[in-house]
């Protein structure tokens, strides 16, 4: 067992380390919801299933305990599948490796899955142990969270019974989060007829490779590199200043990762091949000054390849050049009402040449304001309206109005003051949440969300905190406690 000190020390993580050894890609957990069920089998506990495929497990009251108020523990089951270029792992059939490494466990060149597996371990800990007094608990696991909010939206009412729900999927320890963005993606589609590639040029791929990418909720406002941007701002220039013509241009994997890699193939005139060598140097330094704060691995090249059969027709490879470098990417408004909040943002998640000459440009946007959150949509929606795509709109989910009266809330931030002795920060985050669409099917529900410290989500370079996943445990099993 890799993670087997910690195991030895607590429960906790024996669970997380059998959960990664399970495939669950986002609409992909058959594996997991059937290992769940096993385990609920093997505990004698009861359990149902609904039509969507989001699992419930239930866990009766302590002796005596059966009149408290009913308490809802909920996670997502799926994750983000992100791995870089160069390695070599399957996500429908190989395990996350995990690694201790110092104060974090991370994972072999992949996303580990702590977000949220490590709500799914708290759970299975909870329902396992016969060592707390509690009031009826059930464990909520829901699918799909990552790519499309699935389970949430298809929960109805009447399968849960609880008054109080516990998210497990927040990921700074010390913080409790009473609301959280909505969320829309933005799929602009190509259709373009290729033309064969003129004589008397040389070929070209240009990588875009290094970056540390992430959520593009949590982190979209730190100024982190987006390698479709960068790969289309050297595109434009190329296509102005050298007459270039694109083969191929590929970036960018899920719509709410910040896009970390991105390859391109274009042809240029044989006597222009040495001004534009000299060109992609100069462009080359300037992006990696620019981003050395933040993103000092970022490595750009090029490097001479095969000449292409095809490439795209001047007039449409120019619309969609000069359509991506104008959508917005990045936070683009401020919270009035709490400091520091992102507001609105927009990802622009990737572009991907797909079968029968198609183009697809997908994009995401947030916002804890409904309005600002149409206003960025129909932006984005515009910006390849005017260069001729056909738009659509998928994925919608509302946000969660914070409720600063939550009793709830009460009792954890006690709860946190008496364990640690130091207030928690109470605060609404901009990554989306499942719990506005709970509160749809279940408006009485009272919620918080709380999590240990993960960083890098959504991307190869996830780690979580050991020492903050011990504290994120016992304010856990503290709230349970002082629920009455």
């Amino acid at each position: 067992m890799v993670l087997k000190e910690l195991s030895d020390a607590h429960s906790l993580w024996g669970h997380f380390e059998n959960i990664c050894k399970i495939p669950r890609a986002s609409g992909k957990e058959e594996k997991i919801i059937h290992f769940l069920i096993e385990f609920a089998k093997d505990l004698k506990l009861e359990y149902a299933q609904d039509e969507v495929g989001n699992l419930l497990i239930k866990k009766p009251a302590s002796r005596g305990k059966e009149n408290l108020p009913a308490v809802v523990l909920q996670s997502h089951v799926d994750m983000v599948c992100e791995k870089n270029r160069n390695t070599r792992h399957n996500f429908d059939t190989d395990p996350i490796s995990p690694v201790v490494d110092g104060n974090w466990i991370k994972a072999k060149c992949t996303t580990l899955g702590a977000d949220d597996g490590i709500g799914v371990a708290a759970q299975m800990a909870i329902l396992e142990t016969k060592e707390m007094v509690h009031g009826p608990i059930e464990c909520l696991f829901t699918i799909d969270e990552e790519s499309g909010m699935t389970g949430a939206k298809g929960l109805q009412s009447g399968f849960l019974n609880g008054e109080i729900l516990l998210n497990l999927d927040s990921e700074d320890e010390g913080e409790l989060y009473i609301g959280c963005a909505g969320g829309m993606d933005t799929v602009a589609t190509f259709k373009y007829t290729p033309e064969e590639t003129p004589e008397g040029t040389k070929a070209f791929k240009l990588y875009v490779e290094g970056l540390k990418g992430g959520h593009s909720g949590d982190e979209i406002n730190n100024g982190l590199g987006n390698s479709v941007k960068i790969m289309n701002r050297f595109l434009y220039s190329a296509e102005k200043d050298f007459d270039v013509r694109l083969s191929s241009f590929n970036g960018g994997n899920l719509r709410n990762a910040i896009p970390r890699e991105a390859q391109a193939v274009f042809v240029v005139k044989k006597e222009k091949t040495e001004s534009l060598e000299h060109f992609a140097k100069d462009f080359f330094n300037t992006v990696s000054e620019e981003l050395s704060g933040k993103d000092p691995e970022l490595n750009i090249r090029i490097e001479k390849t095969a000449l292409p059969d095809h490439v795209l027709q001047k007039e449409f490879q120019h619309r969609l050049i000069a359509s991506v470098y104008a959508c917005p990417h990045g936070a683009f408004g401020m919270s009035h009402e709490i400091p520091g909040l992102v507001e609105t943002s927009t990802n622009l998640a990737s572009v991907k040449f797909t079968k029968d000459n198609q183009i697809e440009v997908v994009t995401s946007q947030r916002s804890s304001r409904e309005s600002a959150k149409e206003d960025i949509v129909q932006m984005v929606a515009s910006v390849f309206d005017l260069a001729g795509a056909e738009v659509e709109h998928s994925g919608g989910y509302p946000g969660w109005v914070p409720n600063k009266d939550s009793k709830i809330l009460e009792i954890a931030s006690k709860a946190y003051n008496d364990l640690f002795d130091v207030q928690p920060k109470v605060k609404a985050i901009h990554a989306g949440l499942e719990c506005g669409l709970f509160l749809e099917k279940y408006p009485e529900l009272d919620m918080i969300s709380f999590g240990p410290t993960i960083r890098g989500a959504h991307s190869p370079d996830e780690k979580l905190d050991i020492e903050s996943t011990y504290k994120f445990w016992d304010l856990l099993i503290e709230i349970l406690k002082r629920i009455s």
